[in-house]
């Protein structure tokens, strides 16, 4: 009976991952994030073949294609296009530790962009930010630093009185902060997150995220604010003491050791993070051939453990994954506008269409279509939606990037089509031309005739629009323009 339900296991593991090898890699546009995971009703069925008097962990292991990692929860997931490329337990709500400051680092950087704060406002350290524990740069009470040496103890040193003190700066309290950052992480699509504290010192059970979460809120802050490799890169960087007692110089060292070991791709950052609770956690990001990726680690047994998963898990993306982005899409059309003022406008495209690979696709065989609308009708507003451009390999379709329209156009009144068919008219009577030579007093009288008819048509229009576009005979007239 053992036996068989060996022979089972592998003969289910095997269905799973070659369902999983036969998938096509799905269509994503940069601003989307989609997720691909495997089958779950392969891993449903193969845990439960295993659970009776199975070892449990090597039901885990194989569960997913993809190495084998220590950690019992993970995801790698590629940054442009926020496509999954492997996961392991991803939705599992467990302590972060230190990588809460990720989502702290999101709001820093969104009150720069803002305009709130900026990068050399000066930050006064209050006593409650001077009381935390664990992971720390010692600022003192009434000390002062700038806002981007705080952002440095933060990246490089997890220093969790330097996030108290710019939580206190951004939002007032700490309390406050917090419930931005949960804001932000539900507008982020975060779902299995939780926060209670800005830094993740917290022992409460309910101050949690998942690896799936992690990937999310990194991949928000790497792509919307690539200016924190600049911090995240730096192995090591000093900061100055100034306090009552006197000046002092203060080391920082990066957490993240993953900056300092061979690899094959250029390690970016992120965060690492590790409490007694938590255990050992790491998002890391990486860069090579242009496809960057994200590998978020959660509970690993020890720091070695992390780190080493980490690599494992970008070195199987990379192994594995190439990106097609569209960097210079089909040239546009100007797009006919019916009963308009004006008869075109412009249009563009949204966003970048981007694509990964999974199965060695041949990029090079890409076909391109675009379809537009024939027409649209006035009003048209800016960014309203006018067609699609097509991506397919081998007649199969792999996603679109919508094109949508460069500005607005407002609906032709009743003057606004009486002044263009006169202008239509006069253009017909003169064949187009402007020079037409005429005797000194014929083109005085030619002149004046000109000025009673533009006159005349002028009245006339002012008086429809008054009337709602209504003539005396109670006819209503409109010209529909091409």
């Amino acid at each position: 009976m053992r036996k068989l339900k060996r022979w089972m296991g592998v003969w289910i593991t095997a269905a799973a991952l070659a369902g999983n090898c036969l998938l096509p890699a799905a269509p994503v546009m940069a601003s989307e994030p989609v997720m691909v995971a495997g089958s779950d009703m392969a891993r449903g069925v193969l845990e439960k073949t295993l659970e009776e008097g199975e070892n449990g962990e090597e039901a885990a292991a194989v569960s997913q294609g993809g190495p084998e990692i220590q950690a019992p929860s993970a995801i790698l997931m590629e940054a442009s296009t926020g496509q999954v490329v492997y996961e392991k337990n991803a939705d599992e709500p467990r302590s972060p530790a230190s990588i809460t400051k990720i989502m702290t680092l999101i709001l820093i950087f969104d009150a720069l962009e803002s305009g709130r704060i900026h990068m050399a406002d000066q930050v006064t350290t209050s006593a409650y930010a001077k009381s935390m524990g664990g992971s720390q740069v010692f600022l003192e009470e009434g000390e002062v630093q700038t806002v981007e040496t705080l952002i440095k103890c933060i990246v490089i040193a997890s220093g969790n009185d330097a996030s108290v003190a710019m939580a206190e700066y951004i939002a007032g309290d700490e309390k406050t902060f917090v419930d931005m950052m949960n804001q932000r992480a539900q507008g982020l699509g975060m779902a299995a997150t939780h926060f209670e504290d800005c830094c993740g010192l917290t022992e409460s059970k309910t101050h949690v995220t998942s690896a799936r979460d992690i990937a999310l809120m990194s991949r928000e802050l790497i792509n919307h604010y690539p200016e924190i490799h600049n911090y995240s890169t730096i192995w090591m960087d000093t900061i100055t003491h100034v306090t009552k007692q006197g000046t002092k110089e203060f080391g920082l060292s990066n957490t993240n050791k993953l900056l300092k070991m061979a690899t094959n791709f250029q390690v970016t950052g992120l965060k690492t993070g590790s409490t007694s609770i938590a255990k050992y956690c790491l998002s890391a990001t990486a860069e090579k051939d242009g496809v960057r990726m994200i590998a978020s680690i959660m509970a690993a047994p020890d720091y070695k453990a992390r780190f080493s998963d980490a690599a494992a898990l970008l070195n199987y993306g990379y192994a594995n994954c190439r990106l097609y982005e569209d960097k210079e899409p089909l040239a546009l059309p100007g797009m006919p506008v019916e009963n308009g003022v004006e008869d075109v406008v412009d249009l563009r495209y949204e966003g970048t269409f981007s694509y990964l690979g999974l199965h060695g696709e041949d990029f090079d065989a890409m076909e391109r279509t675009l379809v537009l609308s024939e027409s649209l009708q006035a009003p048209v507003e800016e960014g309203q939606t006018a067609g699609v451009l097509e991506y397919r390999i081998g007649g199969e379709k792999l996603g679109e990037l919508p094109v949508v329209t460069a500005g607005s156009v407002r609906e032709a009144r009743f003057g606004d089509s009486v002044k263009k068919m006169f202008g239509i008219l006069f253009m017909k009577e003169t064949g187009g031309r402007t020079d037409i030579p005429m005797e000194e007093n014929q083109m005085g009288d030619g002149k004046e005739e000109k000025g009673e008819q533009e006159d005349g048509m002028e009245k006339a229009g002012e008086q429809a629009e008054s009337n709602g576009g209504v003539m005396e005979g109670g006819k209503e007239e409109k010209e529909t323009t091409g």
